[in-house]
């Protein structure tokens, strides 16, 4: 369920701060939200992987972390990130 390396530069170069960032919260989290879309598919057809469905918690409990950590540390950064990735409707 890994992500390939193409689609990790990709999300690192569209989210990083800076050249060669790749442990901003934004990168993180960017990260994660895609693992955890490519995970939320694979369980939508099989239902009954339970020890898959444990993994997507903990990963949106990581990114929950991460995006509060942000939220505090500088809000406008939050409400970009937030933006463009889609999240809260």
């Amino acid at each position: 369920m890994a992500l390939a390396r193409e689609e990790k530069v990709e999300v690192m170069g569209r989210f990083s701060r800076h050249e060669g960032d790749t442990g901003s919260p934004e990168v993180q989290v960017a990260l994660l939200t895609r693992r955890i879309q490519e995970l939320t598919e694979h369980l939508q057809q099989n239902k009954k992987d339970f020890h898959s469905r444990r993994g997507l918690y903990k990963m949106i409990g990581q990114r929950r972390g991460l995006l509060n950590y942000l939220r505090k540390k500088d809000i406008e950064r939050y409400r970009a990130l937030v933006d463009e990735l889609g999240l809260r409707h």
